[in-house]
């Protein structure tokens, strides 16, 4: 099947990429993880390792299996690139074209030659935050395919926009990029 990079950036709702990745795998489709500290911080790697069945990447320098894991990664291996769950951090991040952490460096070199998809996770403030609207539009503008957030009650207790979209419909997106990714090379 297809070769899917999942980006896992902090947030409480990590578990549902947990779900995503079995929902992949039981369509034989090979996962690897790019997680963020902040992301481990919420779920262990073995339960990125165990589902996926490869190895969690955390950093740009920690890789001796893949010493230019930011090249390789988006350029020879991956079909599609979801961040699934995005912070506001990691939004803000890739709209300002940050390459401090493995995930900045693999959207810089992959520039758009494959499909990039973002799912938001996060308060409903943060969310409508300006420099976050901000942010989506810009990657929205560039070719990044933005998921729609969940609108709904939230882990910080109160209700609106920010929740991570459900794994069932990541994975239609997921399916939608990779039909068009079939469509360019037709």
């Amino acid at each position: 099947m297809s070769n899917i990079l999942l980006y896992v950036s902090g947030s409480i709702a990590c578990y549902k990429a947990c779900a995503l990745i079995s929902l992949l795998t039981k369509e034989k489709h090979s996962v690897k993880v790019v997680a963020s500290e902040s992301a481990l911080s919420f779920v262990g790697k073995a339960s990125f390792e165990g589902l996926s069945q490869n190895k969690v990447y955390t950093d740009i320098f920690d890789n001796e299996d893949e010493p230019i894991a930011h090249i390789t990664l988006p350029q020879k291996w991956a079909d599609v690139i979801i961040a699934y769950p995005a912070s506001a951090d990691a939004i803000n991040k890739l709209a300002a074209g940050i390459a401090d952490n493995l995930f900045g460096a693999i959207c810089l070199a992959n520039n758009y030659q494959k499909p990039l998809l973002i799912a938001p996770a996060m308060n409903t403030m943060m969310f409508a935050h300006p420099s976050v609207q901000s942010s989506l539009q810009k990657l929205r503008d560039w070719g990044t395919v933005i998921l729609p957030c969940g609108k709904g009650h939230l882990a910080c207790g109160t209700n609106g926009d920010g929740r991570l979209l459900e794994p069932e419909e990541a994975l239609s997106y997921i399916h939608s990029a990779l039909e068009g990714a079939q469509d360019k090379i037709r």
